[in-house]
């Protein structure tokens, strides 16, 4: 990964060919409705949908464990707390800095379980220790995109002989700038409020909702 010397700047918006694009394209949907009247729609649909899984992409929920032999200099370890890591970075369709769980696209011959843990090393530097569930595959934006993905939760022990707080190193392909932030479980909610009100940040949809979702149940009285 190069140094960052600077802030992304947009230089120019303009219309694509469709044509000419290597990753999406649009499609106009003819059907007709629950009245019998004809209706079409524009959707927009990815070009690389791995034809094993029938999925465009995985996300990795994730739950980092403290080592179980930390480092005996190291006093805040054995209090260390269930964390997840979160991956900020630059995404020029809103011009602003994400707050994500790490995901990528699923290549072609893998699975969401491989690609999940493919993703996980190259994003975070951490191998999987235990994949806990994978979701079945979910609408991304139906109302713009036939997109989906699948939510892999993991489970990652923090090797032996430190403190969690050196980060491995990433395996970033050119062009990926990504951030690295380990946040307690028990703080993300809160965390992900304080960063969406943060000037040229935004929080992924996925990642905040399984936030609230914590957070609702831990206030909720309907069941």
């Amino acid at each position: 990964m190069s140094t960052k010397t600077q802030e992304p700047v947009i230089t120019s918006i303009e219309d694509l060919p469709t044509s000419e694009a290597k990753w999406i394209t649009l499609k106009k949907i003819t059907y007709t409705d629950q009245t019998g009247k004809s209706r079409t729609w524009e959707s927009a649909t990815r070009k690389t949908r791995s034809a094993k899984a029938g999925v465009d992409a995985v996300a990795m929920g994730n739950i980092l464990l403290p080592p179980k032999n930390p480092s005996s200099s190291s006093s805040s370890t054995a209090s260390m707390p269930a964390s997840t890591m979160l991956v900020i970075q630059y995404r020029p369709p809103l011009d602003s800095y994400t707050v994500e769980w790490p995901a990528g696209l699923i290549d072609q011959g893998e699975d969401a379980e491989t690609a999940a843990v493919r993703e996980f090393r190259e994003e975070t530097g951490y191998d999987v220790t235990r994949v806990l569930s994978v979701s079945p595959p979910q609408a991304a934006d139906p109302g713009m995109t036939d997109a989906n993905m699948q939510l892999v939760m993991v489970e990652v022990q923090l090797p032996d002989g430190g403190d969690g707080s050196a980060l491995p190193e990433q395996r970033l392909e050119d062009g990926e700038h990504i951030t690295r932030v380990v946040v307690p479980l028990a703080e993300l909610y809160d965390r992900l409020v304080e960063y969406s009100g943060k000037e040229r940040f935004v929080v992924a949809a996925k990642l905040l909702h399984f936030a609230q979702g914590m957070e609702f149940m831990k206030t909720q009285k309907y069941f």
